[in-house]
C-alpha cells in the first residue's frame, strides 16, 4: 500500500507514516516493532502458516516451507484480553513435517512475534500439538 493510497484515503500524515513504518517493519532480518500497528502485523504476519498456504499438493515437490505449511492441519491466532496474551495454537502432522523442522524456517518469526507481543504489553504463547512451548 503506497503513501499516495493512504493519502486518497483521507489519512493524516501521523497515520500515513505509522502504517508505511509498520510495513517497513516487519521483515524478520531487519525489522522489529516501532509502534502499536507494527506490532500487530509483525503477531497476524508471521503467525501465518497454514496448509491453505501451499497450493501445488504434490508432496513430492516440497521443498520445507511447503512441507511445514502444508502439515498444519490448524492454526489460529487467539488474544486472551482477560489474561493478555496472544496465543498461536497449531497442529502440525508429523507424518508431513516434524515440529523440528517448523522451527528451522519459523524460529526467526516466532521470536519476532514475541517481541512484539511483549511491545504491547502482552505475552506470546505458542501451543503446538496441545504442547505449551512458550
Amino acid at each position: 500500500m503506497s503513501n499516495e493510497i493512504l493519502k486518497e484515503m483521507g489519512m493524516e500524515i501521523k497515520e500515513r507514516t505509522e502504517i508505511v513504518m509498520a510495513i517497513g517493519n516487519h521483515d524478520e532480518k531487519t525489522g522489529t516493532a516501532v509502534n502499536d500497528i507494527s506490532a500487530a502485523l509483525i503477531l497476524a504476519d508471521k503467525s501465518d502458516v497454514h496448509r491453505d498456504r501451499v497450493w501445488n499438493t504434490n508432496l513430492a515437490t516440497f521443498d520445507i516451507h511447503d512441507r511445514v505449511n502444508y502439515a498444519v492441519t490448524k492454526a489460529t491466532l487467539d488474544i486472551d484480553s482477560k489474561n493478555r496474551k496472544v496465543i498461536l495454537d497449531l497442529n502440525i502432522d508429523n507424518n508431513i513435517s516434524p515440529v523440528l523442522d517448523y522451527f528451522e524456517i519459523f524460529m526467526d518469526r516466532t521470536m519476532m512475534s514475541k517481541i512484539a507481543a511483549k511491545y504491547l504489553n502482552v505475552w506470546f504463547e505458542l501451543i503446538i500439538n496441545n504442547t505449551k512451548l512458550l
